[in-house]
Order: C-alpha cells, then sequence, then structure tokens
C-alpha cells in the first residue's frame, strides 16, 4: 500500500511539473507554444527568445513586433548562411506565417532578438513580454529563462 502512494504521489508530482514548464497562449488564429529565452552571462547586452507560432487560420499573418520587460529594444531577427558565412539579420517587415502552417523561432534561426538587457537573464526565471501581430494583434506572454546551451529538440518542443 505504502509503495502505490508513494508511486501516485510521484506520478502527480511529474504532472504538475508538466503542467507548470508547459505555457502557451492563444489569440484569434495565432497559437503561440513555450515562449523561451537562453541565460545569458554577466555582462550581456544581448539574448534572444524563442516560441514555436502556429496559424491556424485561413489566411497569413506576420509577426511584425515584439517587446520584453527585460530589453530595451527588441528586434525580430533571422540567422542564414550565406556564402557559407553565418550572417544574422533584422526583418524589417516582420516574420509571415503562411495561412495553417506553422514557424518555429529556434537557436541558429529565427529569432526575437533582446537587446540592451537590463540585466543577466538567469535560468529558472520568467519575464514577460509581447509578440504584436498584423492580424491577430499583441498577444502577451511569459518567456521562461532555460540553460545557455538549451536546444528545441532536447526540450521536448
Amino acid at each position: 500500500m505504502r509503495f502505490l502512494f508513494k508511486l501516485a504521489f510521484c506520478a502527480a508530482l511529474a504532472l504538475s511539473a508538466t503542467a507548470a514548464s508547459a505555457h502557451d497562449y492563444e489569440k484569434g488564429s495565432i497559437f503561440l507554444d513555450h515562449p523561451w529565452s537562453r541565460a545569458t552571462p554577466h555582462g550581456a547586452t544581448v539574448g534572444a527568445g524563442y516560441v514555436v507560432i502556429q496559424n491556424k487560420g485561413p489566411s497569413p499573418d506576420r509577426l511584425i513586433g515584439a517587446s520584453a520587460e527585460v530589453a530595451g529594444r527588441v528586434e525580430i531577427h533571422e540567422m542564414a548562411m550565406e556564402l557559407g558565412i553565418m550572417k544574422m539579420r533584422p526583418l524589417p517587415r516582420g516574420l509571415e506565417i503562411k495561412a495553417r502552417a506553422t514557424a518555429t523561432l529556434k537557436p541558429g534561426g529565427y529569432h526575437i532578438m533582446l537587446m540592451d538587457l537590463k540585466r543577466a537573464l538567469k535560468e529558472g526565471e520568467h519575464f514577460k513580454g509581447t509578440l504584436v501581430f498584423e492580424k491577430a494583434g499583441t498577444i502577451e506572454v511569459e518567456f521562461t529563462v532555460e540553460g545557455m546551451g538549451t536546444q528545441p529538440n532536447k526540450r521536448g518542443h
């Protein structure tokens, strides 16, 4: 009997940890899955935010802006290989999310550039932000700060 109680208790803890760590947002046809960021070293002035954006609607939408309480300035960026060199650049028109499609913002690709950081981002903390879409409008989110080396496939997303 004691074993079953311990087993049930451990299962309840695992489920509550999963529920607490999984966070998503929805507005209009836009669904956001688990906004996150990586921890930054002390003194860093830049960081990045990541999220999976799903457009469930029949027409495209566009991520046109963002803000974060931890950054003085935020831009939508892409990283891409050009002639064998990895380059990062802002997307002045934002990022289109095609109808009934998914855009994954992740390390080494599209991302939310957090500039003029007000403080270091520490693993385990959260910070508030907003994502602005051309059609869906503004969506308030909370980013989870994960370890410096975290990769999307190692997080289960």
